[in-house]
């Protein structure tokens, strides 16, 4: 059987979850033990950076969160259209699939790494600064992300749920928002956001996770 590695709590998880529940895929879940070093379990092992989540399908061992999907929709096809199958509309959700994980979920990463080297490390400057300026800078290119996808999504379609773009999107914004919330003024970005949420393997993902909220460094909103 499948097993994938990662923790509920995490995006790039995430990322690789929803196609599984999304296919009804059989699966087995190993979360990463938080009481001892990554770099001692089998993620941390068999992974270059040492990250999560890992999928290890018999002797075949996946890393990285899109390429976990592009996997799975070669090897454990079902329902849910993972890659479209017309080579052009492969093309846009691929670079979707960039866009989220570069833009929304790194400028999203980048500010809460920011939170913990404040926390952790206040050798590196006190908590005003440099560091909030790094948090500012975070957030302000995920506004520019915000107000990029805004734009595209007036003038294009996405490819149909589940697929490529919905694993990178669904968690990409539901954390994001956290961060910088996407606001009124971009209502196609807002309306994609509650539809992704609304969809069971994201709605699962969400309950699953609710209960490591309290570590959400910045504090969970009481939303979503």
């Amino acid at each position: 059987m499948i097993e994938l590695h990662g923790h509920l709590f995490s995006s790039y998880t995430w990322k690789a979850l929803i196609p599984l529940y999304a296919n009804g895929t059989a699966f087995r879940f190993v979360e990463t033990a938080t009481d001892r070093p990554l770099s001692e379990q089998f993620p941390g092992k068999a992974h270059p950076g040492g990250h999560i989540p890992v999928l290890a399908d018999g002797a075949t061992v996946v890393v990285e969160a899109t390429a976990i999907v592009e996997y799975l929709a070669v090897h454990h096809p079902g329902p849910a259209p993972l890659i479209p199958r017309d080579p052009a509309d492969a093309v846009t959700a691929r670079m979707l699939d960039r866009v989220f994980d570069n833009y929304v979920m790194g400028n999203m990463q980048r500010a809460v790494a920011a939170h913990f080297i404040s926390r952790d490390k206040p050798e590196l400057g006190r908590r005003d600064e440099p560091v909030a300026g790094e948090i500012a800078a975070a957030r302000a290119r995920l506004r520019q992300a915000y107000d990029w996808l805004e734009q595209w999504l007036g003038a294009h379609r996405l490819p149909p749920h589940v697929g490529l773009v919905t694993c990178a999107a669904a968690p990409a914004l539901f954390y994001a928002d956290w961060i910088e919330p996407i606001g009124p003024g971009r209502p196609r970005l807002s309306a994609l956001r509650a539809e992704l949420l609304a969809l069971p393997p994201v709605v699962r993902c969400v309950e699953d996770a609710r209960p490591f909220r309290q570590y959400f460094p910045f504090g969970a909103p009481d939303r979503d």
